[in-house]
């Protein structure tokens, strides 16, 4: 008995040939040179007059038959995905990570789904943010995100001074130079906030759904071994369409 999987191999280039034998008849069945013929005898009108030999043309193409040989080839196709449509709604399989049943009879077509879910999220997930590994961060409740511990920095203004070179005299005056210091004025205390995520959390999801991902690709591959529910029923379609 075939499996899913096989009929699943085969249904690519069975739908591809039919496609193709579809294409043909249209461009058949569209060249009026084709479908007509005709036959034509000349006959004078007195024994003396000219002899003309008889003319004629077959058909090449006839729609009835073209019907039938199309339905011939998209039978098989009906067929296969009848039959694959089927077991498809049959074909199930337990989700099981680290030997525990996460997702129970899982149907297949869902499981191609998740396969394509998981996959996008995985994609998200590598890029998101994480914390600065130069700052040393705690969860802060009260703000609900992560912050790291107070910081106090001096805060610091140039203050003049004068340096008095040489003193003041009756003929002279004094020699100053203005040279500029930092002088603390107050202090920063500084705290920061962050909503992006540790690293190691971050690795632990991509851990998760990669184990997921697996787990989903083994739960398919068991589904799409469930035998095939053999369905015929392109004959009775084109039995009923070409009558």
């Amino acid at each position: 008995m075939a499996k899913l999987n096989q009929i699943i191999a085969v249904e690519k280039s069975v739908k591809a040939k039919a496609a193709q034998e579809l294409g043909d008849a249209q461009r058949e069945v569209q060249k009026p040179t084709l479908l007509s013929g005709i036959a034509r005898n000349y006959q004078p009108k007195d024994e003396e007059g000219e002899q003309l030999p008889p003319e004629s043309t077959r058909v090449q193409v006839r729609a009835d038959e073209v019907l039938k040989g199309l339905g011939s080839s998209l039978t098989r196709l009906f067929d296969v995905t009848a039959s694959k449509d089927a077991t498809n709604s049959v074909a199930t399989a337990d989700v099981v990570v680290d030997d525990e049943v996460l997702l129970s009879n899982v149907p297949v077509t869902y499981l191609l789904f998740l396969e394509k879910q998981l996959t996008e999220l995985h994609a998200f997930v590598r890029k998101l943010p994480v914390l600065d590994n130069a700052e040393s961060w705690v969860f802060n409740d009260s703000a609900d995100c992560w912050s790291t511990e107070p910081v106090r920095t001096v805060r610091t203004k140039k203050v003049p001074f004068n340096h008095v070179k040489a003193e003041a005299t009756e003929k002279h005056p004094a020699q100053v130079d203005v040279y500029f210091e930092d002088v603390a004025i107050g202090y920063w205390t500084t705290v920061k906030f962050s909503g992006a995520l540790p690293a190691k959390r971050v690795s632990v999801l991509i851990e998760r759904i990669e184990k997921l991902q697996h787990a989903v690709k083994f739960a398919r591959e068991e589904a799409n071994n469930t035998e095939i529910l053999d369905r015929k029923v392109g004959d009775r379609v084109f039995g009923y369409l070409l009558r």
